[in-house]
């Protein structure tokens, strides 16, 4: 599931988009910028929702802290400043939508959707590909060519979460955070054995190669490796 940050600290409007959001997105809401930076420092994100008016750390520094060090991360500025120099300082600094208060939930799914698939990372909507597989996010299915993969709820997330975050290094925790959830009593070592399981079954279909290992650090899935 497409994994988003949303920073605002009017609670109200925050929970309405959790709300709305609730059955598409995974959201995690915070309510200042310390919170936002130290969640970027852990987590990868697909969207981050923010607004610019925040207390403790700016949503304009929480903005120039995604620029520089969160690469695959599409940024929307939430906000109820309409001035043409806040809307210019947000996009040079990387901002890739602005959408001013008062706001329809619709107008926020679209700018979405739009960054998402420009992006690359969902291409049609519930839709995730990575070479020829194809995953259908809405009724939790995954093809390759015309077999259909086997896969139980863990393997399934795993395998979704690897392949929305293509191309990137995901550590071992994060993984186990995506799959088994935050407050799993579960040991995170388990994703080694699921990465496994997954790797054997990918293999089936000569796919278990882009699952790589890098010892010490983490997983990713890399469609560049040579056929």
């Amino acid at each position: 599931m497409i994994k988003v940050l949303l920073v605002e600290d009017n609670i109200e409007i925050s929970q309405n988009i959790v709300e709305y959001f609730r059955d598409e997105l995974e959201i995690k809401a915070v309510y200042n910028g310390s919170d936002a930076m130290e969640c970027l420092s852990i987590y990868n994100y697909d969207i981050v929702i923010l607004d610019l008016m925040l207390p403790e750390v700016s949503g304009m520094s929480v903005l120039s802290h995604i620029s520089k060090n969160c690469l695959n991360t599409g940024v929307i500025i939430l906000t109820a400043k309409e001035e043409l120099g806040d809307k210019l300082k947000a996009f040079n600094l990387g901002a890739n939508d602005y959408l001013t208060k008062p706001f329809f939930m619709e107008e926020l799914k679209a700018r979405i959707n739009s960054i998402l698939k420009s992006m690359g990372k969902v291409k049609r909507a519930n839709l995730l590909e990575f070479k020829d597989m194809q995953i259908d996010m809405k009724v939790k299915k995954v093809y390759i060519g015309t077999n259909e993969l086997e896969l139980n709820e863990k393997l399934y997330k795993l395998l979704e979460y690897m392949v929305i975050n293509k191309g990137v290094l995901l550590f071992k925790e994060q993984i186990f955070d995506n799959v088994c959830g935050y407050n799993s009593d579960a040991a995170t070592e388990i994703i080694e054995v699921y990465i496994s399981r997954l790797r054997k079954q990918l293999g089936t279909f000569g796919y278990g190669k882009y699952l790589i290992t890098k010892r010490g650090m983490g997983y990713l899935l890399d469609e560049s490796i040579g056929d």
